[in-house]
This record gives C-alpha cells, structure tokens and sequence, in this order.
C-alpha cells in the first residue's frame, strides 16, 4: 500500500480514495486512522481479485444502477457492493487475513 497525502485529488465529503497500488487521503493525520486505513485495504483486495480494470468499471456501472434506484448519490455509494463490504468490515483488523475471494458479492442487494 502507497499512501499519499492530496486534498486535491479527493471529492469534498469524501476523506480518501484507493486507485491501486495508491491509497490517496486529504490530511496527512489519517495515515494514523487504523479504521481508515482498514476501510481502503479491503477495497485493495477487491481490485486485485478483479485484476483492477474491471473493478472500476463494475464500481461505476453498479454506483449508476444505485442512483438511479435509490435517487441520492450518497446513498448510491453506500450501497455499492465494494462500499457495503468496506464499511462493515472497517473495524475487523483481522478480516483481511479471513477474507473469502471475492466477499463483496455477498452484499449485492436486490432493490
């Protein structure tokens, strides 16, 4: 994991970003957020079990199926599978090691 420090590079709302092999943060602190940093690791697992490419286009196919459903952006990005993974094993240091290939499809919901 490569961390780097931009405020630019990050959506306002958002406190940061992974695009593999970079997780990309907005304050130099959150290199010591362990709940942050767990969050962007499981989403690194998901892009290397999807050779990364696809990863990004499924992230933004599923986010524009979301909004469309749900008619809040927010809300869309919480609900993507890779989200919904991320943020409810953020708090599970041990879940990475744990982690089944591919987990995120478990939390693809129907409408």
């Amino acid at each position: 994991m490569i961390i780097l420090v931009s405020r630019f590079l990050i959506r306002r709302g958002f406190n940061g970003i992974t695009l593999w092999p970079f997780v990309v943060l907005r304050k130099r602190e959150m290199k010591e957020d362990a709940v942050m940093l767990n969050h962007e690791k499981i989403h690194l697992r998901q892009q290397i079990e999807m050779l990364v490419l696809p990863f990004y286009l499924w992230y933004v196919i599923e986010f524009l199926i979301r909004w469309f459903q749900y008619k809040n952006r927010h809300t869309a990005y919480r609900n993507i599978s890779f989200e919904r993974e991320a943020y409810k094993f953020q708090n599970n240091f041990k879940y990475i090691k744990r982690r089944q290939f591919w987990a995120f499809v478990h939390f693809i919901k129907k409408g």
